[in-house]
């Protein structure tokens, strides 16, 4: 085993189509914003790459990493 694997980042979070590496198994809200520097004020979604099935994260919400996840802000949109 080469000695620098151990510092090598085990994840890539895939936000809104940018992969960034991760070293943890889990990851938080705020922890996601500031990787991507995505403001506190817009939702952010947790979505099953694999099924396409998505949820919208609360502030305080702790993901664990799996693959096939991906994450992303929800853009709303009005009639003007």
């Amino acid at each position: 085993m080469n000695p620098s694997e151990g510092h090598r980042p085990k994840y890539e979070i895939n936000i809104e189509g940018t992969l960034y590496p991760w070293s943890a198994a889990s990851i938080t809200v705020p922890q996601l914003r500031a990787l991507a520097n995505i403001p506190s004020d817009q939702q952010m979604l947790e979505i099953n790459l694999a099924t396409n099935v998505e949820h919208t994260l609360s502030e305080d919400a702790v993901i664990e990493l799996m693959p096939g996840q991906g994450f992303a802000k929800k853009v709303k949109y009005q009639r003007g």
